[in-house]
């Protein structure tokens, strides 16, 4: 009895570790960026893109773009050669709910068109992403 109350415990402690899409971002603001690429960090639980936006004013602004695993992101066509300094995305995603400089990912738009999926804790690609 208590090996099963133990692999239970066990079982439920990452899930409290993880947040969820709704805890960070809100799905009724989407976004889109459209930047140069700056860094992209391949750590779990998410990989995250780093873009330099220029706003209409001509500053720039970096932005951090969570995406799925690294595992999810390889799985989905994603390489560490994808994704290098001063590659031009564009990015569709959700903002932060805190209003920082954060997205959480759904789709990256490449130069050539190219599109991949790039969510991992956000809820299905929109219809007009796919």
């Amino acid at each position: 009895m208590r090996a099963t109350l133990a692999i239970i415990f066990l079982a439920v402690v990452p899930a409290w570790a993880h947040h969820a899409f709704q805890a960070e971002f809100d799905s009724t603001k989407p976004i889109k960026l459209v930047g140069k690429v700056t860094d992209m960090e391949w750590i779990n639980p998410h990989s995250w893109i780093h873009i330099d936006v220029t706003n209409p004013d001509g500053t720039v602004t970096n932005w951090m773009v969570e995406c799925g695993s690294p595992n999810i992101m390889l799985r989905r066509g994603f390489t560490k050669r994808s994704l290098e300094v001063g590659t031009v995305l564009t990015i569709q995603g959700y903002q932060a709910k805190n209003g920082q400089n954060r997205a959480n990912g759904s789709s990256v738009t490449f130069q050539d068109g190219k599109k991949l999926f790039v969510g991992g804790s956000n809820p299905d690609i929109p219809e007009d992403q796919k």
